[in-house]
């Protein structure tokens, strides 16, 4: 399905461009600290399900979609309580890449999810046992 590959294309590139965006903020363009800074690592973690969301990994895609909502939420945070207008921009960008791997990825996943609730309900009413 040609849509699929969009959502997985979206997912894949979002989280790639999250991980640039994480290492240079931390390291160049607004770090904490003058010359850098260890929040660097934030993006390492990021790193982990990669492999998965490139190979389309349904599982992969499905945990790293809750996971990266605490990326979300250091993006508000620090948009909300970084002193330098840079900072509270990449901040910004940092959540709404978030927001852009969380939405691609669950659309990616909606219709296995949908098939699987049907094969579910196909395999219920195959079972049922008529009550007395």
């Amino acid at each position: 399905m040609q849509v699929l590959r969009v959502f997985h294309t979206g997912a894949v590139t979002s989280l790639v461009i999250l991980c640039v965006w994480l290492l240079a903020w931390e390291i160049a363009i607004a770090p904490l600290h003058p010359g850098g800074s260890l929040l660097a690592l934030k993006a390492l973690p990021l790193l982990l399900p990669l492999r998965g969301v490139l190979r389309r990994d349904l599982y992969t895609l499905q945990w790293s979609s809750m996971v990266i909502l605490i990326y979300f939420v250091e993006g508000v945070v620090r948009a909300w309580s970084d002193r330098t207008e840079l900072s509270r921009i990449m901040a910004l960008g940092e959540a709404l890449l978030v927001v852009s791997y969380f939405l691609f990825a669950v659309l990616y996943l909606r219709p296995y999810k949908k098939q699987a609730q049907k094969l579910a309900k196909e395999l219920l009413d195959k079972v049922k046992v008529p009550h007395d």
